[in-house]
C-alpha cells in the first residue's frame, strides 16, 4: 500500500483500510469520521454489503478504530437506513451496528445526530409517490462514538444564529420562571452569548450540480462517486471535535470529501478507498490550493441561513379519504393515478 496522493497535510491511500489501520500504532488517531457503504438491499456500485450480513462485515473495522483512536478521541458514522425487500418495513440494521459497537467493540455512544437532507427526492417511490403509505426518508443518522465517556469536544465550534423569537427576547427582556414542563428558566436564560447551540438534527442539503469536483470529473471523462456526503457534514464535526494539526481518517475515503475539509481547517488526514477511479475525480478536489477557512457558510443576515421543517399540523384536514383496511397492500400504480 502507497499513498496515492499526497498534499501538504494529508494523503490518500488505494487499498484496504483495514490493512493500513492495522499497519498503524495504537492510539494515535484523533477522529475517525466515515460514509460507509450502507446496508443495502440491493448492490451498487461502490460496493456495499446487504444489511443483514453487514454487522459481521464491520465488526472488523469496528476493532480496529477502537484500537488505533486515543482515549479521547471520536468516531463518527453517517450510515443510512434500508427497507426491507418486497415491504414497506425497515430493516434494523444500523441500529444493530450501533449496538455491536458498544456492547462488543466497548465503543460509548456519546450522541446520535440525525443528518436531514432537505432536497431529498421522495422514496421508496414504491411506498412513497405509488401507494402513498409511507413518507420520503430524508434522514440518516450519525453515530458519535467514543472510546470513552468523556471524548474532547465544544460545541462552541459550531454555533447557529439565533432565531428571530431569540433575537426578540434578547431585545425586549425575558421574566425568569418555572415553566409549566418544570424547567426552570433562570436570568442566564437572557444573556447574549452571540448564537445558539444547534440541535442534533441537522440540515443540509445534499444539492452539488455545478461543483469544482464534477467540472473536473466531467473534463477528465471520469464517472463521479455516486454517493457522496456533503461537506458541511464532516465539517461540522471535524470543527466540534478536533484542534488544527489533529490527526483525522476516513476509512472509506470514496472521493475524499473529507481529505478537501480538513486540508481547508489545517488537520492531519488521511483518506483511504478501495476503488481507483473514484480517487482519480477525488484529485479534482486537491488541484487548486485549498480555499480560505470559512467563519461562516452563509451572510448572517442574508437569505440561506436554514431551512424550513414545517409543522406537522400544517395541513392536516385536507385530505380525510378513507383508509385502505389492507394498509394499501393491493393498491396498484393505476389505482393510484386514479386517486
Amino acid at each position: 500500500m502507497s499513498p496515492f496522493h499526497k498534499t501538504r497535510r494529508g494523503q490518500i491511500v488505494l487499498g484496504d483500510s483495514l490493512e493500513y489501520l492495522a499497519g498503524l500504532k495504537a492510539e494515535c488517531v484523533d477522529l475517525v469520521i466515515t460514509s460507509p457503504p450502507f446496508g443495502l438491499v440491493r448492490k451498487k456500485d461502490y460496493g456495499n454489503v446487504e444489511s443483514h450480513e453487514y454487522v459481521d462485515w464491520f465488526k472488523p473495522f469496528g476493532h480496529e478504530f477502537k484500537r488505533v483512536l486515543k482515549s479521547s478521541g471520536s468516531l463518527v458514522i453517517d450510515i443510512g437506513g434500508a427497507w426491507i425487500p418486497g415491504q414497506p418495513t425497515r430493516s434494523l440494521y444500523h441500529f444493530e451496528l450501533a449496538i455491536m459497537l458498544c456492547r462488543e467493540v466497548g465503543f460509548y455512544l456519546a450522541q446520535e445526530f440525525f443528518w436531514w437532507n432537505p432536497s431529498k427526492l421522495p422514496s421508496p417511490a414504491e411506498w412513497v409517490t405509488v401507494r402513498r403509505i409511507r413518507v420520503k426518508d430524508a434522514v440518516n443518522v450519525v453515530w458519535w462514538f467514543s472510546p470513552t465517556p468523556w471524548p474532547r469536544a465544544s460545541n462552541k465550534r459550531v454555533l447557529v444564529p439565533y432565531s428571530d423569537a431569540m433575537k426578540g427576547l434578547l431585545k425586549n427582556g425575558y421574566r425568569a420562571k418555572l415553566r409549566p414542563s418544570g424547567h426552570d428558566i433562570s436570568e442566564k436564560f437572557s444573556r447574549d452569548n452571540g448564537a445558539a447551540i444547534p440541535p442534533n438534527l441537522i440540515a443540509i442539503p445534499n444539492t452539488e450540480s455545478n461543483s469544482y469536483y464534477l467540472r473536473y470529473c466531467e473534463k477528465h471523462e471520469l464517472k463521479p462517486h455516486p454517493a457522496r456526503f456533503p461537506a458541511a457534514l464532516p465539517e461540522f464535526f471535524v470543527r466540534m471535535l478536533t484542534d488544527e494539526g489533529d490527526v483525522v481518517i476516513d476509512p472509506f475515503g470514496g472521493s475524499c470529501v473529507t481529505g478537501e475539509v480538513c486540508e481547508r481547517l489545517r488537520r492531519k488526514w488521511t483518506c483511504i478507498e478501495m476503488c481507483e477511479d473514484y480517487l482519480k475525480g477525488a484529485l479534482g478536489r486537491f488541484e487548486r490550493p485549498p480555499e480560505p477557512q470559512q467563519e461562516c457558510l452563509f451572510d448572517p443576515n442574508g437569505e440561506g441561513t436554514a431551512y424550513r421543517l414545517y409543522h406537522p399540523a400544517a395541513r392536516w384536514s385536507v385530505h380525510e379519504d378513507p383508509l385502505d383496511e389492507d394498509g394499501g397492500k393491493e393498491r396498484t400504480i393505476n389505482a393510484r393515478r386514479r386517486t
